[in-house]
């Protein structure tokens, strides 16, 4: 299945918010990517873009050197799909997230999430990536 040229640009978006906000924790730049009055689903951040900066300043803080290693990007529309390993440390086995942004009017609208741990230990023998 080929993708339309506006799913080609929400993909970019994406990727270019990732390469500039989310792994430099830049909140500086996240309004070039996402809406001011951006919908937010996570329960560890409030909706809207300002909540979003606090919590990027705070993880940055937090974890300077954490590391973003995306596995894989799907489109469908108006919504991108991003899987990836975040470690936050050297040595951290980390989370799997599955991200899913709404895009409109070459913006980022609504984000949803999804994060689990990666074990240490694990019965299945199968990577959460």
């Amino acid at each position: 299945m080929s993708r339309t040229l506006q799913e080609e640009r929400n993909l970019k978006l994406v990727q270019d918010m990732f390469d500039h906000v989310l792994i430099p924790f830049d909140a500086d730049a996240a309004d070039r990517y996402i809406a001011a009055d951006y919908i937010q689903h996570n329960q560890l951040v409030d909706t809207g873009i300002e909540p979003l900066k606090a919590f990027l300043r705070k993880v940055r803080a937090e974890s300077p050197n954490a590391t973003h290693d995306i596995k894989r990007r799907f489109v469908d529309g108006d919504h991108v799909i991003v899987h990836y390993h975040v470690c936050r440390w050297p040595g951290d086995a980390g989370f799997a997230v599955m991200d899913i942004f709404r895009i409109a009017g070459d913006k980022i609208v609504e984000h949803w999430d999804v994060m689990q741990d990666v074990p240490a230990d694990s019965p299945n023998p199968h990577s959460p990536f």
